[in-house]
C-alpha cells in the first residue's frame, strides 16, 4: 500500500512539472525568436556606465512625441569610451508633472549607432529615478527586478539593460552633478521583429486577446500589485499580432506595490486603499487556463525567489529589499492555498 501511494504521489508530481514544462515549451517553439543585432546591448547584464548632459527644465518645456533635443551620450565600452549624438524627449504625463528627472524616449541615428554598441537600437527609452531622494536609486532597481521576472514568466518581454548615469544637469550657467541609477528598454518594434510579429496598436477587448499569455500578464500583475495599466487601452503595455494571436506585453512598474515608490497613487474606486493593496484585474477565462499558469508560478517560484535575492546585495537600504521579498512571499502565500487562489484571482476575475 505504501508503495503504491508513493507510486501515484510521484506521477502526480510528474504531471505537475509535466504542466508547465509543456507551457514553457509550446510558449517558447510558438514564438519563433530570431536573433537581432539590436540584442549586442543586451546581452551583458552588468550596468553600463554611460554619461548625459541636458538641462531637466528645458527637457519638460520643450520636448514632445515629434520634438526633441540632442546632446552627446558618452558610454564606456571594452574599457574604451565612446560617443554618439543622441536626441531626447521626456515621455510620460504624470511623471512629467511630477517627476524631477523626467523619464526619457531615446533616438539614435543609423550613422551614429552603425558599429557600436547601440547598432540596431533606433529608439529607446531610458528610465531615470522620478525624486530626489534616498530610495531613488532602490526604486529603479526594484521596477528593473520586475522586468527580470516577466523575462522567466513569457518569451514575450522588453530586454532591459541597467546603466549607470553620470548626468550633469545644466541650470543656466552652471551644471549639477548627480550619479544616478537607471536602465533601457528596448523599442516595441524590436520585440515584434524578434517574434515574427508586428506592434498591434488598434483597440481590442481583453478576451479577444491570447489565453495563455494574457493570465501570465494579469498575474504577474497581481505579484507587483499594479492596477495602473489597460491591456484593452494599452496604458502601460504594448500589444503584439503573432502568429494571427493578440500578445500584451506589459512595461512601467513603478507605480506598483512592488516598487512602492514616495509619489505613487491610489485607484480608490477598485476598493484599495494602498498600492500594497493587491486586488486581480485580469478577466475570466477557463478554468484549466488559470490552473496551467498558476502551476506555472508554482514550479518556477524557487527560480524568481533566487533571482529576486540575486539582487539583494545592491539595494541602499535593506529595508527596502526587505519589504519587496516580503510582498513577494505574500503573492505565494494566496497562489499556494487552494482557497485564496479562487476567491482573490478566479472568482476576482472581470467580466467587463
Amino acid at each position: 500500500k505504501q508503495l503504491l501511494y508513493l507510486s501515484k504521489f510521484i506521477i502526480k508530481i510528474m504531471k505537475k512539472q509535466a504542466i508547465t514544462s509543456f507551457i514553457l515549451l509550446v510558449s517558447f517553439l510558438v514564438s519563433a525568436q530570431n536573433q537581432l543585432k539590436s540584442d549586442l546591448l543586451y546581452a551583458d547584464q552588468t550596468p553600463l556606465e554611460i554619461k548625459l548632459s541636458y538641462s531637466n527644465k528645458e527637457m519638460n518645456a520643450k520636448t514632445d512625441d515629434s520634438t526633441y533635443i540632442k546632446t552627446n551620450m558618452e558610454f564606456l565600452h571594452e574599457e574604451k569610451w565612446n560617443s554618439i549624438e543622441v536626441k531626447l524627449r521626456a515621455r510620460g504625463n504624470f511623471r512629467r508633472n511630477t517627476c524631477y528627472f523626467p523619464p526619457v524616449k531615446m533616438k539614435i541615428k543609423k550613422d551614429q549607432r552603425a558599429g557600436t554598441l547601440f547598432d540596431g537600437n533606433k529608439s529607446l527609452k531610458l528610465v531615470l529615478p522620478c525624486k530626489i531622494e534616498s530610495e531613488n536609486n532602490d526604486n529603479i532597481l526594484q521596477e528593473f527586478i520586475a522586468y527580470k521576472i516577466y523575462e522567466k514568466i513569457s518569451p514575450y518581454h522588453f530586454k532591459t539593460r541597467r546603466v549607470n548615469v553620470d548626468f550633469n544637469e545644466i541650470r543656466g550657467k552652471k551644471t549639477k552633478n548627480f550619479q544616478l541609477k537607471g536602465f533601457l528598454i528596448e523599442d516595441v518594434k524590436l520585440v515584434a521583429k524578434r517574434h515574427e510579429g508586428k506592434e498591434f496598436s488598434r483597440f481590442v477587448h481583453p478576451l479577444g486577446m491570447q489565453h495563455m499569455t494574457s493570465i501570465q500578464n494579469a498575474l504577474f500583475q497581481f505579484l507587483l500589485g499594479n492596477t495602473d495599466f489597460s491591456t484593452a487601452y494599452q496604458h502601460n503595455g504594448k500589444l503584439l499580432y503573432v502568429n494571427k494571436e493578440i500578445i500584451p506585453l506589459p512595461y512601467d512598474f513603478d507605480m506598483t506595490g512592488w516598487v512602492n515608490p514616495s509619489y505613487a497613487t491610489v485607484n480608490t474606486t477598485l476598493g484599495i486603499s494602498s498600492v500594497q493593496d493587491r486586488i486581480y484585474r485580469g478577466f475570466k477565462r477557463d478554468q484549466k487556463y488559470f490552473d496551467e499558469v498558476r502551476q506555472q508560478f508554482l514550479d518556477q517560484k524557487s527560480e524568481l525567489m533566487n533571482l529576486v535575492s540575486s539582487f539583494e546585495s545592491e539595494f541602499s537600504d535593506p529595508k527596502e529589499f526587505k519589504t519587496m521579498f516580503d510582498f513577494m512571499n505574500d503573492f505565494y502565500n494566496i497562489l499556494e492555498d487552494d482557497s485564496k487562489f479562487n476567491k482573490k484571482i478566479v472568482a476576482a476575475a472581470r467580466t467587463k
